[in-house]
C-alpha cells in the first residue's frame, strides 16, 4: 500500500542536476544506492533527483487517460519547481519510456540522456495485447501478486541475482496500486517509436544494459545507441533487466562517465 508521508521526490546532492526515473512497477526507492553514492562520487559532484511516477509511491495517479507524455510533463513541472532549467534525465525500463518522451517534448531542457535496460521501438501486438491481460487481472482483482510472480519468473532479474536481491524487488512490486499499475501498462502500450527522436538528441548520452536482460535486450540497446549521434554503451555481464539495482557499482561507473561527458 502507498504511504501517504512518503516523499514524492527523493533528493540528494548538489552540483548538476542528475533525475533518475524508476522502472514498472517500483518506485524511486529502487534508486537508493545511486541517491546514496553518486552526488559526491570521485570528489565529483551531482543533484539526484529520483521522483515517484504517477500512481507510484506517493505520488496520486489522477484522471487522465493513460499516456508517458503526461509523465514526461510532470517532469517538467517538477523540474521548474525546483528551478532546474537543465538537467541529465536518466531512466530504466519504463523510465526510458518517459525519458525518451521528456526529450521529445522538452529536449530543449536535456544537459545528458541515460537509457537503461529500456527500448526505443513499439511493442509488438503480442506485447500489447499482455499488457492489456496483466492490466485487466489487476483491475478484477485489486491485487499485484499475478504481476509480481509473472515478473520475477520472466527473468526480471539475472539468473544469479542473490535471494535478497529478489525478495526487495518483490516486496516493491507488491507496493504498487493496482489502478497504477494498469494505468502504466496501459500507457506503455500506447507509446509510440522513439528512434527518430534519438537520433535528434545533441547532448552526451548513455546507454546501460544487462547482458542477462531479456525484457529489453543488447539487440534493442544497441539499436538506441547507434540512432543516438553521440552515446556510449555499456553492457554489464551477468546482469538482467534491473541493472541498477543488479550491478549497482558497474552502472554508477557508467553514470559518472556520462556526467564528465556533460561537464566537458
Amino acid at each position: 500500500m502507498t504511504n501517504p508521508s512518503a516523499p514524492a521526490v527523493h533528493e540528494n546532492g548538489t552540483g548538476i542536476p542528475l533525475v533518475l526515473l524508476h522502472a514498472f512497477p517500483l518506485s524511486a526507492r529502487m534508486w537508493a544506492a545511486q541517491l546514496e553514492r553518486l552526488p559526491g562520487a570521485a570528489g565529483e559532484t551531482c543533484r539526484v533527483i529520483a521522483p515517484d511516477q504517477r500512481g507510484f509511491g506517493s505520488v496520486p495517479l489522477g484522471a487522465d487517460e493513460p499516456s508517458l507524455d503526461l509523465v514526461a510533463d510532470d517532469l517538467a513541472r517538477l523540474l521548474d519547481d525546483g528551478g532546474v532549467e537543465r538537467a541529465v534525465v536518466g531512466g530504466l525500463s519504463m523510465g526510458g519510456y518517459v525519458a525518451m518522451a521528456f526529450a521529445r517534448r522538452h529536449g530543449d531542457r536535456l544537459a545528458g540522456l541515460l537509457l537503461a535496460d529500456t527500448k526505443a521501438t513499439v511493442d509488438t501486438d503480442r506485447a500489447r495485447a499482455n499488457r492489456e491481460r496483466i492490466a485487466r487481472a489487476v483491475e478484477a482483482r485489486m491485487s499485484v501478486q499475478l504481476l509480481a510472480d509473472e515478473r520475477i519468473e520472466e527473468g526480471l532479474l539475472g539468473p544469479a541475482t542473490d535471494p535478497a536481491l529478489t525478495a526487495r524487488v518483490r516486496a516493491m512490486i507488491a507496493e504498487a496500486p493496482p489502478s497504477a499499475v494498469a494505468w502504466a501498462q496501459r500507457a506503455m502500450a500506447a507509446r509510440g517509436d522513439s528512434l527518430e527522436v534519438l537520433a535528434g538528441v545533441r547532448v552526451p548520452a548513455a546507454v546501460i544494459v544487462g547482458e542477462a536482460d531479456t525484457v529489453t535486450p543488447l539487440t534493442e540497446a544497441r539499436m538506441m545507441a547507434e540512432a543516438l549521434p553521440d552515446a556510449e554503451l555499456t553492457v554489464i555481464p551477468a546482469v538482467g533487466h534491473l541493472s541498477s539495482l543488479e550491478a549497482p557499482e558497474t552502472f554508477d561507473a557508467a553514470v559518472r562517465d556520462l556526467l564528465k561527458r556533460v561537464r566537458g
